[in-house]
């Protein structure tokens, strides 16, 4: 296998990166999750926009104990922009897989462990592990040294470190350390064109297509006190996965939309943006009395709470139906 220190992006510094305008601290959902956020950051570094991608956000619902955890639909990748993404097998260590891929000027997308993530400091960075998605645009083994794309942004990472996220120092009886991992594979030279936007109209309408048959953010309400009781019993550390997998993967998804409607430029699309930014503000208020509910263990104010997100989901709905109707109409 290839050995080296080559990169995908060869102008990339983490040193001088600037995040992508979706990542900005101004919006009300700076970091969404993971895996998005890298797409993010990764197709602006290609000189794409993210913001066409994000028709695949219609069709999040609630699942119960969570909102979808949602992710573009590498279909949609491939039609949008023209960038296929197959799992990568790893039977052998997982950095010299990437390494070989990142020769052949592809990246790799590898679940790894935010315990050895510094740009996760302050947070799961030595304190904490769980699994995360990043994208490393520059492996150097001998130098023991990694630049990498992670949610919002594009950082580096060395030393022990790097040895911690490859688990090189695992006993030698240890299970081997096999990451679920994607390439990517570009195209060469493609740039935004009037094609694309026409594409992500067609995704639009089979999102659309593809909505929740009944309202997921009324289907929350329903349940949402209940399960805050049953979260307030637990040690308050709980309390930040439920809030991250229920109110923010569903406030982030909507303020996206929001900014997918925006790109699609349409004046028809201008209600329906500002009825996603509503679920996404309600969403985000909603979180701070989470947080006082369960701190102060009273649950009544949250009753009700979520009816100005999901009225505002049924207008969305409605709206986007009209409007998507009529421009299926005129074609």
């Amino acid at each position: 296998m290839t050995k080296g220190n080559s990169k995908v992006f060869v102008d990339l510094d983490p040193a001088q990166y600037q995040p992508h305008a979706l990542h900005s601290a101004e919006r009300i959902w700076p970091e969404t999750n993971c895996y998005v956020d890298l797409w993010i950051e990764v197709l602006s570094s290609l000189g794409l926009p993210p913001a066409a991608m994000l028709g695949f956000t219609l069709s999040q619902d609630f699942e119960g104990d969570q909102f979808t955890f949602f992710k573009v639909p590498l279909e949609d990748l491939e039609s949008l922009y023209g960038i296929r993404v197959t799992e990568l097998a790893i039977f052998d260590q997982p950095e010299l897989h990437i390494v070989e891929q990142i020769a052949r000027g592809r990246l790799s997308l590898v679940e790894l462990d935010s315990y050895y993530l510094p740009d996760t400091r302050g947070l799961t960075y030595r304190h904490e592990h769980g699994k995360t998605t990043v994208a490393p645009n520059r492996l150097d083994i001998e130098a023991r040294e990694m630049d990498y794309f992670h949610n919002g942004g594009f950082f580096t990472l060395s030393g022990e470190d790097f040895d911690g996220i490859f688990q090189r120092h695992a006993a030698a009886d240890a299970l081997p350390f096999l990451p679920y991992t994607e390439f990517v594979k570009f195209e060469p030279g493609r740039r935004e064109n009037p094609a694309m936007r026409e594409e992500a109209w067609r995704l639009l309408r089979r999102h659309y297509n593809r909505r929740p048959a009944a309202n997921p953010v009324r289907a929350f309400s329903a349940v949402f006190p209940h399960q805050v009781q049953q979260v307030a019993e637990r040690d308050f550390a709980f309390f930040h996965k439920y809030a991250f997998n229920t109110l923010r993967q569903l406030g982030a998804n909507f303020e996206l939309l929001a900014s997918h409607l925006e790109w699609l430029n349409h004046s028809a699309f201008e209600a329906p943006r500002k009825h996603a930014l509503r679920i996404s503000e309600v969403a985000k208020s909603t979180q701070f009395q989470l947080a006082r509910a369960v701190t102060r263990k009273k649950f009544e104010p949250l009753m009700g709470v979520l009816e100005p997100a999901s009225e505002a989901w049924d207008n969305l709905m409605a709206d986007l139906g009209r409007t998507l109707g009529r421009a299926r109409d005129a074609a």
